[in-house]
């Protein structure tokens, strides 16, 4: 690896790193899944850091963190979810810009708030585009480092640095957003609102869900009180946005995640509104969930605040 290639390696992948952007976005009609970071607040905010443009490729990092060898110089930054950090013996924080000379090790610690961290990288990590995307979409084996999940003794290597880092001064509100064991989170009525009774509706607005431990960046499985619809109902499958919320002939609900299917069957109920889909991203199995009706002007107006528009 030379001079002119900041990289690192990865001693200890920790449970789930992935390479991540904003997504492969334009190619749904072939079947193939946007993907993209689940909590992409956080990604924007770790590439402001360091000075990348937003569809710099991070590394996403779920619920236990990796150790990495700065093999070069680099400047680097982690957002989103709050965990403790050591570069080398030092403590280093989140949601600041961190400069790490080579053979320094940056070590994850315990967390303490959200799920999802992420790790940007002055330049950008530069996996090979697929489809114009660097994303990691697992099931289909497609982008990031060879389509898989980080490894120990990967290596990865960022482009020029090219940007002017900047501060985010509002981090210890970005730290206070980070959800607790659960959120309440805003929903638009979905195409097939109508053909549910109001009253099984009320009971998604009224209830508390627990996401089930099956899930994952796909879709988040939930457990509560079923919501029963019309007898017989089938329906042509149609495009299936993130955060769509879909009732199974169970009576079972999901939440469409990063890396759902492009098309689905089941009714959609509702979906939840832009602004809310990082809170989403940012909780793990075991957390709740409760769904609050909005309109669109309400959700327009979060998301001009939500650090995505």
């Amino acid at each position: 690896m030379s001079s002119a290639q900041p990289g690192l390696e990865i001693e200890d992948a920790g449970l789930l790193t992935t390479v991540q952007d904003t997504g492969r976005w334009g190619y749904q009609h072939y079947g193939v899944s946007v993907s993209g970071a689940m909590d992409m607040a956080a990604h924007r905010r770790a590439n402001r850091l360091v000075g990348n443009p937003p569809e710099a490729a991070t590394l996403e990092i779920t619920l236990v963190g990796p150790t990495l060898r700065f093999e070069t110089a680099m400047r680097v930054a982690v957002a989103g979810a709050v965990f403790e950090l050591r570069l080398d013996a030092n403590e280093v924080s989140t949601e600041t810009v961190l400069h790490a000379h080579p053979g320094q090790r940056l070590a994850f610690g315990r967390r303490t708030a959200g799920a999802r961290a992420y790790l940007a990288a002055a330049g950008g990590f530069t996996v090979a585009p697929v489809l114009g995307s660097r994303s990691t979409h697992l099931r289909s084996g497609m982008g990031g480092l060879e389509g898989l999940a980080l490894r120990a003794g990967d290596r990865l290597t960022a482009g020029p640095a090219l940007g002017v880092p900047r501060r985010e001064p509002a981090a210890a509100r970005w730290r206070r957003c980070l959800p607790l064991g659960g959120a309440r989170v805003r929903v638009l009525p979905g195409p097939h609102a109508g053909l549910f009774e109001p009253v099984v509706l009320r009971r998604l607005e009224t209830a508390r869900y627990t996401i089930r431990p099956e899930s994952d960046r796909m879709g988040y499985r939930l457990d509560g009180p079923p919501i029963p619809g019309p007898e017989g109902l089938s329906l042509l499958s149609l495009g299936l946005p993130v955060g769509a919320v879909q009732i199974l002939p169970s009576g079972g609900v999901i939440v469409a995640m990063a890396d759902r299917q492009t098309a689905g069957g089941y009714p959609r109920v509702a979906t939840v509104a832009t602004a809310d889909i990082s809170v989403l991203g940012q909780l793990a199995p075991g957390d709740w969930i409760e769904f609050e009706r909005c309109d669109q002007r309400t959700a327009r107006e979060a998301l001009t605040g939500s650090g995505l528009a």
